[in-house]
């Protein structure tokens, strides 16, 4: 067999096992949003004291184990289930059919058959799965949308939740924890955070499905600045200063 036939038979087959199984995705979703906050890593006990006013605060795992989040993650998999159920299927039967062209491209390679056959068996493959997960993608994406908006609505209540921590613990100066190598528990303000989002956004005001024709911040940010960039008149091109010479 030609190296370019094993080279093409081995691509098909780590294609088909690095098919993402998208449909899942929310169940792992639910994993790390019942897990609880991360404790921060030990500082060595060298008998130094805690330094007062400074806080570490991790965002994404306060927002995820917000009561508001973790009811909502619950809900989605009630509200979006045909969609879960649906993307599910069409996983299983592109997964199927996937093995079943790898099987094939085995085959042939095993007959040696021409490596021009084979090219077109691995470009099949590549295409078949492409679009395989950008339709299970359209499938789940009212889930991600909902996604966004629970993340969004508690995300605007952030702001204020971070300052009421502060102020309560005494905290003048926070940090992300990918600024900090080690630190004690004691400047883990992330369970503050989380109390105080609570406070701002009950669980039982989370409104799950977003209205129609909502999109992610990110997204409006961006079509602002698009209309407003389209909006800006054109650049005139530079006058002369003065009368120019007539060459003469």
């Amino acid at each position: 067999m030609k190296i370019l036939s094993k080279a093409v038979l081995g691509t098909a087959l780590a294609l088909t096992l690095a098919t993402p199984a998208l449909a899942k995705k929310k169940d792992k979703d639910a994993e790390a949003a019942a897990a609880p906050a991360p404790a921060a890593a030990p500082a060595a006990n060298n008998g130094s004291t805690i330094v007062k006013g400074i806080g570490v605060l991790n965002i994404e795992a306060a927002i995820a184990n917000t009561d508001a989040y973790r009811l909502a993650q619950q809900q989605q998999q009630t509200t979006y289930k045909p969609q879960i159920d649906q993307a599910r299927q069409r996983k299983t039967a592109l997964d199927a059919q996937l093995k079943s062209m790898v099987d094939k491209l085995q085959a042939d390679a095993a007959a040696k058959k021409p490596d021009a056959q084979l090219q077109q068996q691995y470009v099949a493959i590549q295409q078949t799965k492409s679009a395989g997960e950008q339709e299970i993608e359209q499938i789940i994406a009212p889930l991600g949308m909902s996604d966004a908006y629970v993340k969004e609505q508690i995300a605007d209540q952030l702001d204020q939740a971070v300052q009421n921590a502060m102020a309560k613990q005494g905290v003048s100066l926070l940090l992300s924890p990918d600024a900090v190598i080690a630190r004690a528990n004691a400047y883990e303000l992330t369970n503050d955070v989380i109390t105080e989002l609570n406070l701002l956004i009950p669980a039982s005001k989370m409104q799950l499905v977003p209205p129609a024709g909502w999109v992610p911040r990110q997204v409006r940010e961006q079509q602002a600045a698009q209309q407003g960039a389209a909006a800006q008149p054109a650049a005139r091109p530079a006058q002369p200063a003065g009368p120019q010479p007539d060459g003469r």
